[in-house]
């Protein structure tokens, strides 16, 4: 069983920032690729970002240019950086790999919240 602990959300107006950490029970991150995921009230979980153990990243398209995707293996950790939010990102934010495995399980996520 693989769990995940998400950190770093919080209250930010519109144009802000906030970095958003993600640590993994076990050294997942390394063997597979992570991805950080947001659900909005109403809405289905989505997938905002990714990056394989190679590296390359993939964003969804409403956060391409705003949001960077990092990763340290030796920490298990994987990051998102969030420039230039907007109300629209309002959501939970979850850690995973992509696509989310067997042996792994949701965490509590964190909460951002753009408003002014």
């Amino acid at each position: 069983q693989v769990q995940f602990g998400e950190s770093g959300g919080g209250l930010v107006q519109p144009g802000g920032s906030l970095r958003l950490s993600c640590a993994a029970s076990a050294s997942i991150f390394s063997l597979y690729t992570a991805g950080w995921y947001r659900q909005a009230p109403g809405k289905q979980r989505e997938l905002v970002a990714s990056i394989t153990n190679y590296g390359i990243t993939t964003y969804t398209d409403s956060v391409k240019g705003r949001f960077t995707i990092s990763r340290d293996t030796i920490k298990n950790s994987v990051y998102l950086q969030m420039n230039s939010l907007k109300p629209e990102d309002t959501a939970v934010y979850y850690c995973n790999t992509h696509p989310p495995r067997s042996e792994t399980y949701w965490g509590q996520g964190t909460q951002v919240t753009v408003s002014s």
